[in-house]
């Protein structure tokens, strides 16, 4: 079976980037542009993982991160950010938002498949 990831990212180039190397590494992929789109998604269909930018419109990625977990049944969801952003400040308040992880663009297609991998079936 396949994996199934939720990729939040207001970019649209960049959901494209994810939406390819993600299907080419065998995932099944939900697209959302922001964090509200991503919470309506979320309730459509439950993802093994998501992965997350933090700069977006509307809601972003911490307010998106907090939504999620506010949530019982998504408590041990892992959530992934990948954001070109990479002060230890903000990868701190990530983590205490409840993101499982923090991934810096541009990524790596292998690398983050193995990111994914490794924390959705833990």
């Amino acid at each position: 079976m396949k994996l199934r990831v939720l990729a939040v990212d207001d970019s649209r180039t960049m959901r494209g980037m994810l939406d390819a190397a993600l299907r080419d590494a065998g995932f099944e992929v939900r697209l959302a542009e922001d964090g509200i789109e991503g919470l309506e998604r979320l309730n459509e269909e439950m993802p093994d993982i998501i992965i997350t930018d933090i700069n977006m419109p509307r809601m972003d990625g911490f307010g998106f991160i907090e939504a999620v977990r506010a949530e019982r049944r998504y408590r041990g969801l892992p959530i992934l950010v990948l954001t070109t952003e990479s002060a230890p400040e903000l990868k701190a308040r990530a983590r205490n938002a409840g993101a499982t992880g923090w991934i810096v663009k541009p990524f790596d297609e292998g690398k983050l498949a193995v990111a994914i991998e490794r924390v959705a079936t833990v």
